[in-house]
């Protein structure tokens, strides 16, 4: 690879301006002879399918075209996914998405808080814990929240379409 990270990560960024999906992550890692180039996308209400199918046949058209096409000569593999759950949230717009969803907050004095947002703004969580009162917590006191997985649905979502 010629081009570096920062270059790949804007030219894909521009790629999929009007796409409706912002790019989380641009990662390339060689693996023997070939190069990976991972790309992490995801959107308000989640990506689907679909839309993964057609963020990849677009930057797909990107590699495929000067500059990147005499960039990335040889084998590379193109993977595209959305961030999954494991993603730790760490902007903004990570925790608006978060809405409804059940997550474990550590908080920089070291302590814990798990509950459901119901809540974001622009300076604030605010949690449905155990407590009967929900709890707000400043995104300054916040070390890093994560979502936990759940197998069932959230409060008000069904099956039906």
């Amino acid at each position: 690879m010629v081009a570096s990270a920062s270059d790949l990560r804007a030219g894909i960024r521009a790629a999929l301006a009007e796409s409706g999906v912002d790019v989380e992550d641009v990662q390339v890692q060689q693996a023997g002879r070939r190069e990976i180039v991972r790309v992490i996308v995801d959107r308000d209400g989640g990506v689907g399918l679909d839309q993964v199918a057609e963020v990849s046949r677009k930057i797909s058209e990107l590699f495929d075209s000067p500059p990147l096409a005499e960039q990335f000569v040889g084998a590379f593999v193109l993977e595209v996914s959305s961030p999954g759950v494991d993603r730790p949230l760490t902007e903004l717009k990570h925790w608006r998405r978060a809405v409804k969803r059940n997550v474990e907050v550590h908080l920089l004095d070291k302590s814990k808080l798990q509950g459901r947002i119901i809540e974001v703004t622009d300076t604030r969580v605010i949690l449905q814990t155990s407590a009967v009162d929900p709890v707000s917590i400043a995104f300054t006191d916040i070390a890093r929240g994560l979502v936990q997985v759940e197998f069932t649905s959230t409060v008000g979502e069904t099956d039906e379409g």
